[in-house]
């Protein structure tokens, strides 16, 4: 199994989805939610994450981390181990509770917070386990409309400050944003996500992209980076290399019988960095095989590894590239 994209950073904020294995049940009593919030607090005491909002349903939960750390993985990996051990010793059950690797959305908070809290604390309406949020007490939807009282570590001034400076008031105005939306034309706002774990906009997800995929090279593992690279014409490659050792176009673009550290160094980049194939690279440098441009990246990467001053100029000309 491919393993699954994971951006972490300080201060990134996560829709995070773990469900049952084979779509089997993770709470069979109200001593495992209880158990479960119980590990959930000490989640965020051990690991420093915030906990916005969640909603445990029968073979799924949902909750909106931030992490002021970027421990996302320790974090929720410690919870769903700590949990199924309790889960399984008292039932006398061995194997795996959850289903695979858990589900981590990196969110733009300021976009989307909102929104996706509506969307969980609305799931057991949508499941018909309840007909008001409001007698679901196993959500933070209580807390954040006033009927229950919020424990330490449960963060809601952050998202109710979105609804009204006096707390009251915007208690009242988020049950209002929750509760007068008509079930039925409730979208996912998950259906927005981008390469399968980001919810943004555009310049979130491109700032995503550029800071914490451009250096990646682990695509056989996770094909995700495939899609999210940053696409780059052939044109601005050959610009960049150009403008950095000095050459011209037409000596990138020429094929000749010698070595030409410049051509292969551009063709290395365009590989990496345009989304093409090597047969419609072989085409734009000359019209080479597929295996040529293939032989000339492996040429100039074993020429970086021993050239330190090229490895240098090879980075500043992608890292101008990117941020052209």
């Amino acid at each position: 199994m491919a393993r699954p994209l994971r951006v972490e950073y300080p201060g990134a904020y996560y829709h995070v989805i773990s469900r049952g294995n084979g779509g089997e049940s993770i709470f069979l009593s109200v001593r495992d939610r209880e158990k479960f919030l119980e590990y959930l607090e000490k989640a965020s005491e051990r690991f420093s994450i915030i906990i916005h909002t969640y909603c445990l349903m029968t073979n799924h939960y949902h909750i909106l981390i931030e992490t002021p750390q970027a421990n996302l993985s320790l974090a929720i990996q410690w919870l769903n181990v700590s949990y199924a051990a309790y889960f399984n010793r008292k039932r006398g059950r061995s194997g795996h509770l959850f289903q695979g690797r858990f589900k981590a959305i990196l969110i733009d908070a300021d976009e989307y917070l909102k929104v996706l809290s509506r969307y969980i604390h609305l799931n057991p309406v949508r499941a018909k386990m309840v007909a008001n949020p409001l007698d679901y007490k196993w959500s933070s939807y209580p807390v954040y409309v006033g009927e229950k009282e919020a424990p330490d570590w449960l963060e809601t001034e952050w998202l109710l400050a979105n609804f009204g400076k006096r707390k009251k008031q915007a208690a009242k105005r988020y049950q209002g944003f929750v509760e007068e939306i008509d079930i039925r034309t409730l979208e996912n706002p998950n259906k927005d996500i981008v390469g399968g774990f980001m919810l943004g906009d555009m310049s979130f997800v491109d700032w995503v992209k550029e800071t914490f995929l451009s250096d990646r090279d682990d695509e056989k593992e996770i094909p995700q980076l495939r899609t999210l690279r940053p696409r780059v014409s052939l044109e601005r490659i050959v610009e960049g290399v150009c403008r950095e050792l000095g050459c011209t176009e037409q000596r990138i673009r020429q094929k000749g019988r010698h070595r030409n550290t410049a051509r292969e160094l551009t063709i290395c980049l365009a590989r990496e960095l345009s989304g093409l194939t090597c047969k419609d690279l072989g085409k734009f440098f000359g019209g080479v095989s597929g295996a040529a441009i293939t032989q000339s990246c492996n040429h100039v990467v074993g020429e970086m590894l021993r050239n330190k001053k090229l490895q240098g100029k090879a980075k500043k000309i992608k890292k101008e590239i990117l941020n052209f």
